[in-house]
C-alpha cells in the first residue's frame, strides 16, 4: 500500500518533508512515489471518512484488504474470474483532516471542510489533486481498442473505494475529472466524443456516504452523461452502502442539512434509475443483475449493526466487515 496525503485545503503533501508538493512537479512526484507495481492486477484507490486519524485510515485499508484476501481464499468459487485470472490488489489510501469532537458540532465542521477542500467553489483543491493522481494511475492503460475492458497497460484495473465524507472527494474528482479545460486528469477531450473510448473506474464503492440523499442531482450533476457534458470517467457502477443504524448520517445529518445522509437511507433522486439489494452474506453471491447498473443502494442494516461504546455516530464506521469484502471482491469480478 501506499500513502496520499492531503493538507486542510485539499493540496498533496510530500512524504519526506510535510510541505505542499508544487503544481510543476505533481506528475512527477506520483511517478517516483505511486507508480502501481508490476505485481498488481486491481489497484484500490480509499479515501477515508470522518474521524479517522492517519494511522488508522492505512490501518482500515489494510484490514479490507485482508478481508478481501481470505474471503477469496475461503471461496474462490464465488468469485471464477478472479479465481482463474488471479487477484492481486494495490492500494493507494487517500488521507486528509478529519478529526473533530464527535458532536453534531464537530460533525457539520468536517461536514463544511469537506465541501470547501473537495469544491470548486469552496476555493479547495482535493478534487483537483485525485483527479490529477487517477489521471496518472490511469495513463498507463491498454488501447482502448486492444480489449473489452478498461485496464492499463499492465491489465490493472481501478476501483475507488470511500468512507463517509471521503465519497464526497471522490464524487467531486471524478465529476472534475470530466472537465476538458483540465490538462492531465481523466476527462474526455471536447474533441473526441468517441464512444468507443471506454470509462476509467472499473466501479465505484461509497460506504455510508456523509451527503444528502439528492447529492447526485444537486452536488454531483455531471456524474453521468447528457447533451451538456461527456459525464464523469466511470465504467461500472456507483455502488452505496447505507444502514439503518448509522446515527452520523441519520439523526445528526438531518439536523444540519434537513433530510438523511445517503449512508443512513440510500441514494435518493438521482439522474438514471436506481436499484437496491442487500449486502449479503458471504454463503451467497450477488446476480450480475443486481449490480449491472448506474446506481445502486445496498442495505446493510442487517450488517452494519455496531458502533463504538457510547459512540453517537452509531454504526457509521461498521464497513470493515468480511461482507463489504465479498461486495468489493464481486464488483471485481463483474469488472473482468
Amino acid at each position: 500500500m501506499e500513502v496520499v496525503d492531503l493538507d486542510a485545503t485539499g493540496w498533496l503533501l510530500d512524504a519526506d518533508t510535510g510541505e505542499p508538493v508544487p503544481e510543476a512537479w505533481l506528475r512527477h512526484y506520483f511517478e517516483e512515489r505511486l507508480a502501481p507495481p508490476v505485481w498488481a492486477t486491481d489497484i484500490l484507490v480509499y479515501v477515508h471518512g470522518w474521524q479517522t486519524s492517519p494511522d488508522s485510515a492505512y490501518r482500515t485499508a489494510e484490514r479490507l484488504l485482508a478481508l478481501m484476501h481470505g474471503v477469496l481464499v475461503a471461496a474462490p468459487a464465488r468469485y471464477p474470474t478472479l479465481a482463474a485470472k488471479g487477484f492481486s490488489p494495490w492500494c493507494v489510501v487517500v488521507r486528509w483532516p478529519s478529526s473533530s469532537l464527535v458532536t453534531p458540532t464537530g460533525y457539520r465542521r468536517i461536514r463544511d471542510r469537506a465541501h470547501a477542500m473537495g469544491t470548486r467553489d469552496g476555493g479547495g483543491h482535493a478534487a483537483h489533486i485525485l483527479g490529477r493522481l487517477l489521471g496518472y494511475l490511469d495513463a498507463e492503460r491498454a488501447d482502448p481498442g486492444a480489449a473489452p475492458v478498461l485496464a492499463n497497460r499492465d491489465g490493472q484495473y481501478l476501483h475507488l473505494v470511500g468512507h463517509s465524507f471521503g465519497c464526497r472527494f471522490l464524487c467531486e474528482a471524478v465529476q472534475w475529472s470530466a472537465d476538458a479545460r483540465l490538462d492531465d486528469t481523466l476527462g474526455w477531450s471536447v474533441m473526441d466524443h468517441s464512444p468507443s473510448r471506454p470509462f476509467t473506474a472499473d466501479s465505484m464503492l461509497l460506504f455510508q456516504m456523509a451527503a444528502r440523499r439528492d447529492a447526485f442531482l444537486s452536488l454531483f450533476p455531471n456524474i453521468l452523461p447528457s447533451e451538456a457534458h461527456d459525464g464523469a470517467p466511470l465504467r461500472g457502477p456507483v455502488v452505496a452502502t447505507y444502514s439503518r443504524h448509522d446515527r452520523a448520517t441519520g439523526f445528526w445529518h438531518l439536523r444540519a442539512e434537513q433530510q438523511p445522509g445517503i449512508g443512513h437511507s440510500g441514494i435518493g433522486p438521482a439522474p438514471a434509475p436506481m436499484f437496491t439489494t442487500t449486502l449479503l452474506p458471504l454463503d451467497e453471491r450477488y446476480p450480475h443483475s443486481a449490480l449491472d447498473h448506474r446506481f445502486v443502494n445496498v442495505d446493510a442494516s442487517d450488517v452494519y449493526v455496531r458502533g463504538r461504546h457510547l459512540n453517537p455516530a452509531g454504526a457509521h464506521s461498521d464497513h470493515v466487515r468480511a461482507e463489504s469484502a465479498h461486495l468489493l471482491l464481486t464488483l471485481a469480478d463483474y469488472s473482468r
